[in-house]
């Protein structure tokens, strides 16, 4: 593994910074406000125009066809401004890639150029139900077998991108009598297709521009070729995206927690209190000197992680350490920061409150922390046997 970015890979994290300074910095509080929801989307539309919607995805289809580092290190970038833009540029780019790696060549041509033109202006996963978080295995939507293709029932829950979403990749049981795990499969849904509905968006304490809402597939019919892969083999999917998707989260939260010791940095610099800056107290410099150590090792994590994904190696318990390490971190370096900064970080006139905000949720989605450490802990004990 080479500890340098190439040339391409400086060039794609220079203009997500620019982008991220220009665009997104100046605007990203008031992203919050419900009433700026088109200014966001014209984010998410710029994000497109870049090639940032499909970083990992073949120039043939679309994409950008520049790697999973290069994806991971423009995401850091744009969530160091807006998390939730981050966020939403994260799915869109796992649904793309999700299509491209299992999905027929009809698919592949008919939906990932307009995943990553911006034409959809988002896609979205419907995994997660109300009985079905941390276990996927345990899913209730239905999927039967009908003369004209494939009939969905059910709901799923805290969907991102949900209500400005162009496309759903949707897991269903089709199977009944399979055990736990067996019998589901995957479906490409087109949001507009009848039979799909789109819940209240959740009143969220982070990442509050973008949407998270439940989705309710009320007989809603599929033509039997939205079937995504090999029928009753989605969970095989499910896992596997999972697993990729921690990469996102990872370099998202590396994102906000960075922004946030920035933050506190130049805050500390410029504030005196006893005669000098309260940089010059050892007390603030240990507190920086943990709190950025431990910055570089959730970078290392992550992109060590990124590049075996690039390099088609075996990443799973690399995905889960970098996904559980740099989400950690991202709330510690949020707490030492407003420790820092005090009543002052406290406040909205900083933006440090909200990076606090939307940290938390990186500890939980994709995997909460407590499921990172069994999968970590299982790869361990099985390379050992």
């Amino acid at each position: 593994m080479h500890f340098e970015l190439n040339e391409e890979q400086i060039l794609i994290q220079e203009s997500a910074k620019k982008f991220a300074v220009k665009k997104l910095c100046p605007i990203a509080a008031d992203l919050e406000r419900p009433e700026n929801r088109k200014i966001y989307l014209e984010q998410l539309q710029g994000l497109s125009s870049l090639g940032f919607m499909g970083l990992n995805v073949d120039s043939a289809y679309g994409g950008a066809e520049a790697g999973v580092i290069a994806f991971s290190v423009a995401l850091t970038e744009i969530s160091k401004a807006c998390a939730s833009t981050g966020v939403a540029m994260s799915v869109n780019n796992l649904v793309a890639e999700v299509i491209q790696i299992i999905g027929s060549r009809e698919q592949k041509e008919t939906y990932i150029p307009r995943i990553c033109s911006g034409e959809y202006t988002c896609g979205a996963f419907c995994l997660s139900e109300s009985e079905a978080g941390s276990d996927p295995s345990r899913l209730k939507t239905r999927a039967e077998e009908t003369d004209e293709g494939w009939k969905l029932n059910g709901s799923k829950m805290w969907i991102s991108n949900a209500e400005y979403a162009g496309l759903f990749v949707v897991w269903a049981v089709t199977d009944p009598d399979a055990k736990p795990g067996k019998g589901i499969s995957c479906f490409i849904v087109e949001s507009d297709n009848p039979g799909v509905s789109i819940g209240a968006g959740e009143l969220k304490m982070g990442q509050i521009a973008s949407s998270t809402n439940a989705v309710h597939f009320t007989d809603c019919l599929v033509p039997k070729s939205a079937l995504l892969g090999k029928l009753n083999e989605g969970f095989k999917i499910a896992v596997g995206e999972l697993t990729g998707g921690r990469i996102g989260i990872a370099s998202l939260a590396l994102g906000i927690g960075s922004a946030a010791l920035e933050e506190a940095s130049r805050y500390i610099t410029d504030r005196r209190q006893f005669g000098q800056t309260i940089s010059e107290f050892q007390g603030p410099q240990f507190m920086i000197a943990d709190a950025y150590t431990e910055m570089e090792a959730s970078r290392l994590l992550t992109l060590q992680a990124a590049w075996l994904k690039e390099n088609q190696k075996t990443y799973t318990k690399q995905a889960s350490m970098a996904k559980l390490y740099a989400s950690e971190w991202a709330n510690r370096a949020c707490y030492t920061s407003l420790q820092l900064m005090g009543g002052a970080g406290y406040t909205k006139d900083f933006p440090l409150e909200k990076y606090a905000r939307d940290a938390r949720v990186t500890t939980i989605y994709e995997g909460t922390s407590e499921i990172q450490r069994v999968i970590i802990a299982r790869e361990i004990l099985k390379d050992l046997q």
